[in-house]
């Protein structure tokens, strides 16, 4: 069994030389902490408890929640991986403002226990850095809080941002701040990202690049297949459709599970939701409802109180083909929301369907 534990780690600038000594000070948390502070003590002890595996939950965004095993040792792996890609050795200053009940908080401390860093930890709340003084040199975050921390990014030499796609608004707005922000794909099942792509700086791609020892191909629908031993025994067929450009690297299309066919075209609505999200400023997404003509037809859901129109958006359908133009608008109230902040697309048609 590889190392659990580097003597060099510290939480919130307190050092643990012994495993026993962080368990105590884990237990603590897990008893008398607050809701995440709770999630990380009751992790810590996991990760310590002497067995092979550990227990996760998917995020719920493409289904219900579901629980699933994974080993000690591919994880131990999948967080070295990001250590050596973003050459982050021990004593990294890193913040954890995710939630630990979830893949992408349990990694962060995966990451700062056996690298040896110095994690400090904020509140998984919308902007995590506000009240935190100090620099950072590594932390993750969603979208959303990227959005409501592009004043306080600045504390931070390294950022990723995964559990959803970056909007190209808010990438156009990286564009002028000095942290260098990769965004990465992954699941669950993959144990957080095994591929990132840049978003700002002189990198800045649209392609993803795989990190050590991961390989890409595709299957006859065009989804992703991942091949990364060293974090999954078995190789992981995704939904998601992507232009493969080499065994380690690709761009992404959308989801196979998504996919319109309108008219005999084949709209993906992640693609046309990067270009709506220049115009509006308001959640939304794209769907399909049936139609005669056309066997499906695209449609704008919004998040809004009060029934929008085209009208209320008169720029952003120019860069739309015929196909992925929405012919109706459907304002929602209040969307559904998973745990780890993405919406519940299923959900919300199934509402929807029953008007």
């Amino acid at each position: 069994m590889k190392p659990l534990l580097h003597p060099n780690f510290k939480l919130n600038g307190e050092a643990f030389y012994t495993a026993e000594a962080l368990k105590l000070h884990a237990n603590h948390l897990f008893e008398k902490g607050k809701d995440d502070e709770r999630a990380i003590g009751k992790f810590i002890l996991e990760w310590l408890d002497g067995n092979g595996f550990i227990t996760v939950k998917t995020s719920g965004s493409t289904g219900i929640p579901k629980e699933i095993t994974l080993q000690k040792e591919h994880v131990f792996n999948s967080a070295e991986a990001t250590v050596n890609y973003f050459d982050l050795k021990e004593n990294t200053k890193a913040l954890l403002c995710l939630s630990s009940e979830f893949i992408a908080g349990k990694m962060m401390l995966v990451r700062a226990m056996t690298a040896g860093w110095n994690l400090q930890i904020a509140v998984p709340e919308k902007n995590p850095l506000e009240n935190i003084d100090g620099d950072f040199d590594f932390t993750a975050m969603v979208p959303y809080q990227v959005f409501h921390s592009l004043a306080s990014l600045h504390k931070v030499k390294k950022l990723i941002i995964g559990g959803g796609a970056v909007p190209w608004k808010l990438e156009e707005k990286l564009q002028q701040i000095s942290t260098k922000v990769f965004a990465t794909y992954g699941m669950t099942e993959t144990i957080s990202h095994i591929a990132v792509r840049p978003l700002n700086g002189t990198e800045e791609s649209f392609v993803f690049s795989a990190l050590p020892k991961v390989n890409f191909s595709q299957i006859e629908n065009g989804c992703l297949q991942i091949h990364a031993p060293e974090i999954s025994e078995e190789t992981v067929i995704t939904n998601d459709v992507v232009e493969l450009l080499s065994p380690t690297s690709f761009k992404f299309l959308g989801r196979i599970d998504n996919v319109i066919n309108t008219g005999g075209a084949k709209v993906h609505p992640e693609t046309v939701e990067e270009k709506l999200s220049l115009h509006i400023n308001l959640p939304f997404f794209i769907a399909s409802e049936n139609d005669e003509a056309l066997g499906e037809r695209v449609i704008l859901i919004i998040e809004s109180e009060k029934q929008l129109h085209f009208e209320n958006f008169p720029d952003a359908f120019l860069t739309l083909t015929p196909y992925e133009e929405p012919k109706k608008i459907y304002s929602i109230p209040e969307f559904h929301y998973t745990e780890t902040g993405k919406i519940k697309r299923a959900d919300i048609l199934k509402e929807l369907r029953s008007i």
